[in-house]
């Protein structure tokens, strides 16, 4: 099945927040190799694999609202504003009829990252000490999350999230 990328219409039925084109230009220009050398059909798993680890883990801290009631994904959006114009008499917000390139490069990023495994693993009990016979020896720091971090992606999305840690001004 073709993969059914957002395109800024609020499509009820998109699967994607960037193309496999827009994906295959973005690890082209970086020289990753190891996203052309996967078949379409994978690139678009992997593509659909990061919209969702995108939704799940950004979805509610997301800043603006979304365009339709009916649209499948959280993007287009609108009042999402522009922090570089935060100073500026007149405030600066995102057109909302498309996806942002930063979202999307976000997108294929995740995606590559989801080509190679899952993006959110299950997590078991944290391993405080593990021993093997010999010399080695892993302790882990306490209060670690076992859960992967993706930093160059929330470096990406940083500007899309509510400041705040996710409260909502509303004005009356």
């Amino acid at each position: 099945m073709a993969l059914i990328t957002e395109d800024g219409t609020a499509k009820a039925d998109a699967e994607s927040l960037a193309s496999v084109a827009f994906a295959d230009t973005h690890h082209a220009n970086r020289g990753n190799t190891a996203w052309a050398a996967l078949t379409t059909a994978a690139k678009e798993a992997a593509l659909r694999k990061a919209t969702d680890h995108i939704g799940a883990v950004y979805g509610q801290r997301w800043d603006g609202s979304r365009v339709s009631s009916t649209q499948a994904l959280d993007w287009p959006r609108y009042d999402v504003p522009k922090r570089e114009g935060a100073y500026s008499r007149v405030p600066a917000y995102y057109v909302s009829n498309q996806v942002p390139a930063a979202v999307q490069r976000a997108c294929a990023e995740l995606a590559l990252r989801a080509s190679a495994g899952d993006l959110a693993p299950d997590q078991s009990q944290a391993i405080k000490r593990k021993r093997v016979e010999g010399a080695v020896e892993v302790e882990y720091q306490d209060f670690s999350s076992a859960a992967p971090r993706y930093p160059a992606i929330d470096g990406l999305l940083a500007p899309f999230l509510m400041a705040g840690g996710g409260t909502r001004l509303v004005r009356g």
